[in-house]
């Protein structure tokens, strides 16, 4: 049932380390071609799904790939299954057109705004759709700490901030475009599922 939300994830992940760990004969010229780049947007559309496999540096791919995992033993809990896959699908790409909203962001690269959009994508899911009463529970535990999370950050003051074990910028703005790409997204789907059911004569 969650082979879906687990082959997503197997995608974001192998897509990221593939770029970052394979013996590429110009990694720099390889990131170049795939991140984020505000000027670039509306002319090189692959951009918006591959900003999110090039990373800066191993640190950053390690911790993004920890994340990842972390969202898909989530989903598996949840029973997170095509419809979820679906939402968070939709919201991979809408998370980089949303961050082009994000005044002062030029360029960006990682896995972080995505998976912030799987994380809003299954706690919408897990709490909406009739999840048992723990599962609920959790789901509604995990949404306020991501709204916790996003508070804290505040993008919409800065959205690009230094942050402390970090050696470059950190675009927190990625962050609350994919949480509301992926609520969004989820919300789509869960409503046209439901519009689109047989209506019972009286």
């Amino acid at each position: 049932m969650t082979a879906p939300w687990w082959g997503l994830a197997l995608l974001l992940a192998a897509g990221s380390a593939g770029v970052q760990l394979l013996p590429w004969t110009d990694l720099s010229a390889l990131r170049e071609a795939l991140d984020w780049q505000r000027a670039l947007l509306a002319i090189q559309p692959w951009r918006w799904w591959s900003a999110a496999f090039p990373h800066l540096d191993t640190l950053h791919l390690a911790a993004n790939l920890a994340g990842c995992a972390v969202v898909a033993a989530f989903g598996m809990a949840g029973g997170l299954g095509s419809r979820a896959a679906l939402a968070w699908l939709l919201a991979w790409p809408l998370t980089h057109l949303a961050l082009a909203l994000a005044p002062g962001v030029e360029r960006y690269a990682g896995l972080s705004g995505v998976l912030h959009a799987g994380v809003a994508t299954g706690a919408v899911f897990v709490i909406v759709d009739k999840r048992p009463g723990v599962m609920r529970w959790i789901g509604v535990a995990v949404a306020a700490g991501l709204l916790a999370k996003l508070v804290q950050e505040q993008a919409w003051v800065a959205p690009v901030q230094r942050l402390a074990g970090w050696d470059f910028p950190v675009v927190v703005a990625a962050h609350a475009a994919g949480a509301l790409a992926g609520t969004g997204c989820a919300l789509a789907v869960l409503g046209w599922r439901r519009c689109s059911r047989p209506t019972m004569p009286a």
